[in-house]
């Protein structure tokens, strides 16, 4: 059978425990709340766009939603899969070059059909 120890922990360090906890769930919360308003936008111009509504066109609404898109998928990355936190230099590694891969590979094709 394993020696299993037990570590008490001093009233600081449990206060600091504490704070950081509530530091991040405070920053979850918000990155949270930013989502939904950037969701609640990109509906908000689609249905603009629907309506007919004067300065709202395809030409605006594309690339502004793709932008939102690509904020979206980092802040998801960062803050809700915990690439914000120390020890994660690994895994950071490994998804830029699979985008990296990714994007080259986009390009490569779409520089094959064009040409």
């Amino acid at each position: 059978m394993s020696d299993v120890q037990v570590y008490k922990k001093s009233p600081a360090e449990f206060n600091l425990g504490q704070r950081r906890a509530r530091k991040s769930m405070r920053g979850q919360i918000m990155m949270f709340s930013l989502m939904i308003f950037l969701t609640i936008m990109s509906f908000s111009m689609v249905m603009a766009y629907q309506a007919d509504v004067a300065g709202f066109s395809k030409y605006l609404i594309i690339p502004t939603l793709l932008l939102f898109a690509a904020v979206q998928v980092g802040l998801q990355l960062y803050y809700f899969m915990h690439m914000n936190e120390k020890g994660h230099g690994i895994p950071q590694m490994f998804m830029y070059t699979g985008a990296i891969f990714g994007f080259i590979v986009v390009l490569t094709f779409v520089a094959i059909v064009w040409w």
